[in-house]
């Protein structure tokens, strides 16, 4: 999709592939979630939010697999009048939120969140976060509001691949120690050692959801470029489309997982 566009986010979008597949996909998550097919009331399902909108490819691909909108359209990311822009629009289909100024994504779900509560709903709002999302001090803002709160039905994933788009976030800015601010601010926080092995994110999520009186994180460790071996790890693959020759070497090495 990236590729064909020759424009958009590779890197970020792989590491956080993983967490939105265990969002979509997982038992733990409200089926009518998962797509247009989803059991259960519309006015039923959990919320899915990606502050990181830099990396909607990735939930573009899932969305499209679950029927939101026809495959067909992954052909034309990016272009004008496409349905399917850079950044996630709330006109897609199965798209909750607009973002893509990093931070406000987890503030307008923090909002969302607080709203359901009020309402007496048992509705989840789930949001990914990049670790470089976390300099912004927006971020914060909603940190403390959510606990404050008691929002216990938000529950916030940090997709920690170590890299943004100006280099290693340890030396733009440090973010750590991400589990101490998050718990210092009030909230619980799970650790996931690897955030592309389903069975520790599925279980990350079984317990977010029983938590109570206190919203959640999880903090995922993941790798930026993830299945392809030539971009993992690599900054230099953040914005930048496979080539036509990358592209096929990459697909040969997906083919293998």
């Amino acid at each position: 999709m990236i590729s064909k566009a020759g424009s958009g986010h590779t890197g970020g979008s792989m590491s956080v592939m993983d967490i939105l597949v265990a969002l979509y996909y997982g038992e733990h998550v409200n089926s009518a979630a998962r797509g247009a097919f989803g059991e259960g009331k519309e006015e039923d399902k959990d919320y899915i939010v990606l502050s990181k909108g830099h990396a909607v490819p990735a939930q573009y691909a899932i969305l499209a697999d679950l029927g939101y909108f026809d495959r067909s359209e992954l052909d034309h990311l990016r272009q004008v009048n496409s349905m399917l822009q850079g950044h996630p629009c709330s006109k897609t289909p199965g798209i909750t939120l607009a973002t893509g100024s990093l931070g406000q994504g987890i503030s307008a779900a923090h909002g969302l969140a607080m709203s359901l509560k009020l309402d007496k709903k048992p509705n989840k709002v789930f949001v990914a976060l990049g670790d470089g999302e976390l300099q912004e001090g927006i971020v914060w803002e909603a940190v403390m509001s959510a606990a404050h709160h008691m929002t216990d039905n938000l529950i916030a994933f940090v997709d920690n691949n170590g890299l943004q788009i100006d280099g290693p976030c340890k030396k733009v800015m440090s973010v750590k120690p991400i589990q101490e601010k998050f718990e210092s601010f009030g909230w619980y926080v799970i650790k996931v050692t690897d955030g592309h092995d389903y069975e520790q994110l599925m279980s990350a999520i079984g317990k977010a959801r029983r938590e109570t009186r206190r919203p959640t994180c999880i903090w995922c460790e993941t790798v930026k470029g993830k299945g392809v071996p030539f971009a993992e790890g690599k900054v230099e693959y953040h914005g930048v489309a496979l080539s036509d020759e990358e592209l096929k070497v990459a697909e040969e090495e997906l083919g293998k997982v």
